[in-house]
């Protein structure tokens, strides 16, 4: 005899209804339980071994192992960033792949470029804020500098002759020295450099006077005992070099800061219980004690915030940074 097919009854109907409303009231829980269901893909302008790579590790091993899935780090550095960041621009919007970036691209740029291959605002979505760094005002070991007060002075002495590094026209280095000329009435000469690292050893052997550079570009140098800091340019001192005073307390201008930040984006469209679901996940991470000591040994902060905290950021920087490059008259094409 076969079986009768029983009709749901009305508590039946109304338990299935409840569930769906919970569901469609509460997406982010259901994304919680399902994200991600396959490897994500960071894509990053940033070089193996760098400091950003370094972080993207850091976050790949832990968000891996909480997921079941791979964070798979994609390298393509070269050409401004733009390979990397037209990459991720022309991806699937969603959530299966994101952008590793810093202030560099999402706010410096458009202003020193007539043209770029994407729109910082219209092309990608916040995801979540990972790190920041100030940027140490760094001399050769054996500089008569001691601190900003006798650069300045020195600068102020000879217009123009004084020699300070960057790794480019347009980089945050070459711009925030800019910043230091217009805040102090003072004017020295740029000395743009292909690569990094080339910026330090140049600045140790004297062939440039400064340059600024953050603990973990210029802190082996540091540690080696063949550059020293001046100052660092933010607004409190870094733990792990509390011997080296701010900007201001340096002799320089009160409330002088040069930083930069690396945030994660996604593509425009990313569905937000996505990108919220990211952004915790990013976010307790980040408030390990654990990594935040591994961010520590480069000199790094812990920037955890809402995917809104990277949208105001932008728009900081995007206005500051839009002021100096018009006044400097700094251009890339």
């Amino acid at each position: 005899m076969r079986n009768a097919i029983r009709k749901p009854t009305s508590r039946t109907v109304s338990a299935l209804c409840a569930l769906v409303f919970v569901a469609a009231a509460h997406p982010t829980s259901a994304v919680a339980q399902t994200y991600p269901v396959k490897p994500v893909r960071s894509v990053a302008p940033y070089s193996p071994g760098s400091g950003p790579d370094a972080v993207m590790r850091i976050l790949s091993e832990r968000l891996s192992r909480s997921w079941g899935q791979q964070l798979v780090i994609d390298n393509k550095p070269g050409a401004n960033g733009f390979l990397a960041i037209s990459d991720a621009k022309r991806a699937a919007p969603d959530g299966y792949t994101l952008l590793q970036v810093d202030n560099t691209h999402m706010a410096l740029q458009p202003h020193v470029f007539k043209q770029l291959p994407y729109d910082p605002v219209k092309d990608f979505e916040p995801v979540a804020p990972v790190y920041f760094t100030n940027f140490f005002v760094v001399v050769a070991a054996n500089s008569p500098w001691n601190n900003v007060g006798d650069l300045i002075k020195a600068a102020k002495a000879a217009p123009g002759d004084i020699t300070y590094g960057s790794w480019g026209i347009g980089s945050v280095a070459h711009v925030g020295a800019t910043m230091l000329e217009a805040a102090t009435n003072s004017k020295m000469m740029h000395v743009p450099f292909k690569d990094m690292g080339s910026v330090y050893t140049s600045v140790a052997t004297g062939d440039i006077k400064w340059a600024f550079g953050t603990a973990a570009t210029a802190g082996p140098m540091y540690q080696a005992k063949k550059v020293k800091f001046l100052a660092l340019a933010a607004p409190k001192r870094l733990p792990g070099y509390a011997d080296v005073p701010t900007v201001a307390e340096a002799g320089g201008p009160a409330g002088f800061e040069v930083k930069t930040w690396v945030g994660l984006f996604a593509p425009t469209g990313t569905p937000k219980a996505t990108i919220d679901k990211l952004n915790a996940d990013v976010g307790n991470v980040l408030a390990t004690a654990e990594v935040k000591d591994r961010l520590a040994t480069f000199g790094f902060e812990p920037y955890i915030g809402p995917p809104s905290e990277l949208t105001e950021a932008m728009k900081r920087d995007s206005r500051m940074f839009g002021e100096v490059v018009k006044r400097a008259k700094i251009a890339l094409d």
